[in-house]
């Protein structure tokens, strides 16, 4: 199931000729999933948290964190340790945010960069961005359109808990470091229900594609 703005559909793309689409969603609702969908339909994805790893990888960032935290955000072999870190800023505000201020400048740069290089593949039908907080660090101004990809909560902690182990306490912890549900809601240009597998999922992906891409790019 998804629900789409009708009236987003035939306005002119702003980041060149082929469109730029924002993935986000609720936490476990199955936004890698979406991704894989448009990958098979052409699209260009890019993990913003896997240029997340990127960022925390950077010798000036581990130098600035390290000294921040001190030595147990770091590993013997001097990387940092993303679970000792996960833990000090999913139980401080203060501490996530000068985590934020630190981190997503370079990776938005490198989400510039990524969407560049996928405008440039001539086998790139659109370019994907998938990342969680879109909004929250304003890489909405780099895309076109936004799917939000919906989950029931029990659903997303049942998930959450078949594949990383985690608890309502740790879904809680990282749904409030993030905006509402309903505030990304109402700034998507459309919301897909996953909740019936991934055959149902590409099968809504595949209608709202046919609904944003130019007459003859529509992807197959």
């Amino acid at each position: 199931m998804f629900s789409c703005d009708a009236t987003q559909s035939d306005a002119a793309f702003r980041h060149g000729p082929k469109p730029v689409i924002g993935l986000i969603g609720g936490i476990g609702a199955g936004k890698s999933t979406a991704a894989e969908c448009l990958a098979r339909r052409g699209g260009f994805v890019i993990n913003a948290d896997a240029l997340g790893h990127e960022a925390l990888a950077q010798p000036e960032i581990i130098e600035q964190l390290g000294a921040r935290w001190g030595a147990g955000v770091r590993r013997p072999d001097g990387t940092l340790d993303r679970r000792a870190i996960a833990r000090i800023v999913f139980e401080n505000a203060q501490e996530r945010q000068a985590l934020e201020r630190l981190v997503f400048p370079y990776i938005g740069q490198r989400c510039r960069e990524e969407i560049a290089r996928g405008m440039a593949d001539p086998a790139t039908r659109f370019v994907v961005l998938d990342a969680a907080v879109l909004l929250e660090a304003g890489w909405n101004n780099a895309v076109d359109r936004i799917i939000y990809i919906d989950a029931p909560r029990e659903l997303r902690l049942a998930r959450l808990a078949a594949r990383s182990g985690w608890t309502q306490a740790d879904l809680t912890a990282r749904e409030q470091a993030q905006w509402p549900e309903e505030a990304k809601k109402a700034r998507a240009d459309a919301v897909i229900v996953n909740t019936e597998g991934p055959e149902q999922l590409q099968e809504n992906m595949d209608r709202l594609l046919e609904q944003w891409m130019p007459q003859g790019e529509q992807p197959v």
